[in-house]
């Protein structure tokens, strides 16, 4: 059996799109939408390197693996992968990394770069709950470790992308309170 798929992805409308049951959304960013920033990793959930980001009408974010969720899942949401975070002008050329990206790439937080979708959007993520809700600088590391610490890195060891997570939100005003 199949069934018919909308959805917003990185604030472009997809569908309708009949896709067979069972379809995982890694494998339908993937094949149907050719969105291969998103990477599977372990295919059970536990790496996390398959996170994209779900927003929902009231401008609250929750962060999803791709590859234990079903397309189904994803009907009617609005969805932010990878893909989406640079700035690009018309031909859709990047113009500028968002400040996740361009914080660990001047931290060198990769070298594979097979976990580092999930990092940049669990830490998007991040990044705007802390918008609107900022916490003491003394707990930065903290909030840090809570967000990052189910995310599998087999190369970096986690260091470098929590020190740019860490310089970002002390210097990015807003984040921490005073």
């Amino acid at each position: 059996m199949s069934q018919s798929i909308e959805l917003t992805i990185n604030n472009q409308a997809v569908g309708p799109i009949e896709v067979g049951d069972g379809v995982m959304m890694i494998e339908f960013l993937h094949e149907y939408l050719n969105l291969t920033g998103t990477k599977f990793g372990c295919g059970a959930g536990v790496c996390h390197a398959c996170t994209v980001i779900v927003d929902d009408n009231l401008g609250v974010s929750e962060v999803v693996r791709t590859c234990i969720n079903g397309v189904e899942r994803f009907n009617g949401k609005h969805i932010r992968t990878v893909e989406g975070h640079a700035k690009q002008n018309a031909q859709g050329e990047i113009t500028a990394l968002s400040p996740v990206q361009q914080a660990f790439l001047e931290h060198f937080s990769f070298q594979c770069g097979w976990c580092t979708s999930g990092f940049v959007n669990e830490s998007t993520a991040l990044l705007e709950r802390l918008e609107r809700k900022p916490i003491a600088k003394d707990q930065v590391e903290h909030v840090i470790e809570q967000a990052l610490s189910e995310h599998v890195c087999r190369c970096t060891g986690y260091v470098k992308y929590y020190a740019a997570m860490k310089d970002l939100i002390l210097k990015t005003e807003g984040l921490t309170l005073s």
